[in-house]
């Protein structure tokens, strides 16, 4: 997330395996450089957020992880964090959280 809060995905689909697949992962690592400025940010999530499920069966999805993000940068990460948490939540209602929401 940049200051001026526009979004800047970076695929990490090669930057790495699960853990614990494979004892040496050595050959499946890759990485990327990032720069970031004064306001900037990273945002690190797992499936769990995104592939929430409502009744309909519709995903939250990258797109609404992203717009959440972004109308609240200005607030700290903690705020943040429990913002899209409870925004995830009132999205699948009263579906069962089938994932960690990290």
């Amino acid at each position: 997330m940049r200051k001026d809060r526009q979004v800047e995905l970076i695929d990490t689909i090669d930057l790495g395996l699960p853990i614990g697949i494979d004892e040496d992962i050595r050959a499946f690592i890759d990485h990327t450089i990032i720069t970031l400025y004064s306001g900037d940010g990273i945002v690190l999530y797992t499936d769990g957020i995104t592939e929430a499920r409502n009744v309909e069966k519709k995903q939250y999805g990258l797109e609404r992880l992203c717009q959440v993000i972004s109308d609240n940068w200005h607030l700290d990460s903690e705020n943040i964090r429990d913002i899209v948490i409870s925004d995830v939540k009132k999205f699948i209602g009263l579906q069962k959280i089938e994932d960690d929401l990290t």
